[in-house]
């Protein structure tokens, strides 16, 4: 009663303690710290002023383009879904250190000068488009050091829920709900290559091959070859003639139809005596045609028998692929690794929170997302030691860049100075060795 508000609290239950509340000088993110080294070992800065146009002039400067577009990715790396959260970040340490000298000591920008920031001016056209070029460049610098042979594509759909007059917000019959449905491709190493929001009820496969022939040129220009995966919903003979006519190889499940189930007649009944407590699993493969196929194309079946369970469980896989049908089916399974990267994008980065009424700006929310997404990826698979490489994001999110840390100025440095839990010094050290061990970006 009658303290000063800037006076400590005294608490009765032990007078040797004192509570004090320092927001620009203690931060409950500072591993962010790791994202941000490497960042600049893979160019980020530049990027961002190669691919995104600055169109302020005079005063509406205040603040570097790179430091708003950093300081929108790394609050959504950092688990902050609404922009509300920039007012209390705007004096964390850790954001202020990551962006450019002069908000070291004055701070980031404020709520309202986010929300200009991304729903204006990265709603711009040409900054719409450029978000997409930047995300891909940004991933292109992680593969780069990588001398695979092949590149493996996964492309799904989601859904966003939404809660209001959301532009382009629709009904989906499939998922029951209101919702946005973007489309989205990944790559074997979980990098989310592109990205396109549409309306709830576009069909799942709506815009395939403007995500994914792009990509599929790109990765040949290198000399990969390029395989790619997809959900019944890509089962289309346009889908199967492009990748064809590129020379892509492809495993898409199929739904079951009568001329299927009768091609594998014999793999259906039961098998006679008592049934193992196992699966009985049996692969099939064959030619097939569907009526509006221009040519008959090879077919994977498996049929498994489980115990207690009146009919077998039936899949069908059109694929190109020579291997032997168990290995196509294993190949095929391995796509959903890219419904549990939705999962963690969704979940870690909040890939969902796109709440603006304009279409345009929830498009320039879910591209934030995606690149804050990758971001986090490239730091687990390049600068993780392989022991906690398999963490996801959420566990990333929650063990190191939910990091305290206390900032301390003094006449020549700062220091942050951090709290030793799941982030430990010995971690610390390692992944900075792995990112200063990075080759150079090239130019």
């Amino acid at each position: 009663m009658g303290e000063s508000p800037s006076q400590p609290f005294q608490l009765s239950f032990n007078a040797s303690l004192k509570i004090d509340f320092q927001c620009s000088r203690v931060t409950s993110d500072g591993g962010l710290i790791l994202g941000r080294e490497l960042d600049e070992r893979l160019g980020f800065g530049e990027l961002i002023q190669q691919h995104l146009t600055d169109s302020r002039r005079g005063k509406n400067t205040q603040f570097a383009f790179v430091d708003l577009l950093r300081q929108s990715v790394y609050s959504r790396l950092a688990g902050c879904e609404d922009l509300n959260d920039a007012e209390r970040l705007s004096q964390d340490p850790t954001f202020r250190l990551i962006g450019s000298e002069k908000i070291w000591d004055r701070g980031a920008a404020l709520t309202s000068r986010l929300q200009s920031f991304e729903a204006e001016m990265l709603a711009q056209e040409e900054n719409l488009a450029g978000l997409g070029r930047l995300n891909r460049a940004l991933i292109g610098r992680a593969e780069a050091m990588d001398s695979g042979y092949r590149t493996i594509l996964d492309m799904d759909s989601t859904e966003v829920l939404v809660f209001g007059e959301q532009e382009e917000s629709a009904y989906n019959g499939y998922f029951e709900s209101t919702c946005f449905h973007p489309l989205l491709l990944f790559n074997e190493e979980g990098d989310c290559l592109a990205a396109k929001l549409r309306p709830g009820n576009a069909h799942s496969a709506e815009g395939w091959e403007e995500l994914l022939l792009p990509e599929i040129e790109r990765q040949q220009q290198i000399g990969k070859e390029v395989a790619f995966r997809g959900d019944a919903a890509f089962a289309r003979p346009e889908v199967y003639e492009a990748l064809e006519e590129r020379g892509v190889k492809y495993a898409i499940r199929i739904p079951a139809n009568d001329n299927l189930e009768r091609d594998i007649a014999e793999l259906l009944p039961r098998p006679v005596g008592r049934p193992s407590q196992k699966p009985l699993v049996e692969y099939k493969g064959f030619l097939y045609q569907a009526a509006s196929w221009k040519t008959a194309r090879r077919v994977v079946a498996k049929v498994e028998h489980h115990a207690g369970e009146l009919f077998p469980r039936v899949g069908f896989i059109v694929t190109n692929l020579s291997l032997p049908s168990r290995a196509v089916v294993r190949f095929y399974n391995k796509r959903g690794t890219a419904e549990q990267w939705i999962k963690e994008g969704k979940q870690a980065v909040k890939m969902t929170r796109l709440s603006c009424h304009r279409f345009r700006s929830n498009e320039v929310r879910l591209w934030l997302s995606v690149i804050a997404y990758n971001l986090g990826n490239l730091l687990r698979r390049l600068a993780m030691p392989r022991r906690i490489g398999n963490w996801s994001l959420t566990s990333l999110q929650q063990r190191l860049v939910k990091t305290g840390g206390r900032l301390v100025k003094h006449a020549r440095y700062y220091w942050l100075l951090l709290a030793e839990s799941h982030l430990t010094r010995r971690l610390f050290r390692a992944m900075l060795g792995r990112i200063a061990a990075l080759p150079l970006p090239a130019g």
